[in-house]
């Protein structure tokens, strides 16, 4: 819902101390920004994409390319500007259950949440649905490295919007 932020990280390029550089615009919205996320500002209910248990999971496995679909819950209304994800880490076979998440609502870690800026935003009301399919593959050769796309279809009473967004995280 921050259109002031994204204005900062990603509109900015059209200019930059007086010079129009919006040609970079284009490359910063194709990579997710990883930041802290204002509580605030999300405005729709969570939806998990993914469990992956670690005692099974194996390098390669079926954890490294995925598609997903997703559900999103307005809970207030207000415009949409980017999706936001994060993880959530249970230990739950040590001797005291622990865990912890990186969410924009919990205690601040070193990891923070990734933010995938929509090209357009919309116009929401509570209560409304965001529908979309998430996929993610994973380098094999450079597992830090990491590709997105994200089918988002969003039709309210105020706007709609549909959109396939490709990201590269490097």
């Amino acid at each position: 819902e921050d259109k002031s932020y994204k204005d900062q990280k990603i509109h900015w390029w059209s200019n930059v101390y007086g010079f129009d550089m919006s040609v970079i615009k284009q490359t910063a919205l194709q990579e997710p920004l990883i930041d802290c996320v204002d509580p605030q500002q999300v405005v729709s209910t969570p939806c998990m994409l993914r469990e992956i248990n670690l005692y099974n999971v194996k390098a390669g496995g079926e954890h490294a390319q995925y598609t997903v679909p997703f559900n999103l819950s307005m809970r207030r209304q207000d415009s949409v500007h980017a999706l936001v994800t994060y993880f959530t880490v249970d230990f739950s076979k040590c001797h005291k259950r622990t865990g912890f998440t990186t969410s924009p609502d919990a205690q601040y870690t070193h990891w923070k949440q990734t933010v995938f800026y929509l090209k357009d935003y919309f116009l929401a009301r509570k209560s409304e649905e965001i529908l979309g399919t998430f996929s993610m593959i994973m380098n094999p050769n450079k597992t830090k490295e990491i590709d997105f796309s994200i089918d988002v279809e969003f039709s309210g009473e105020m706007s709609s919007l549909s959109e396939t967004l490709v990201f590269k995280l490097r």
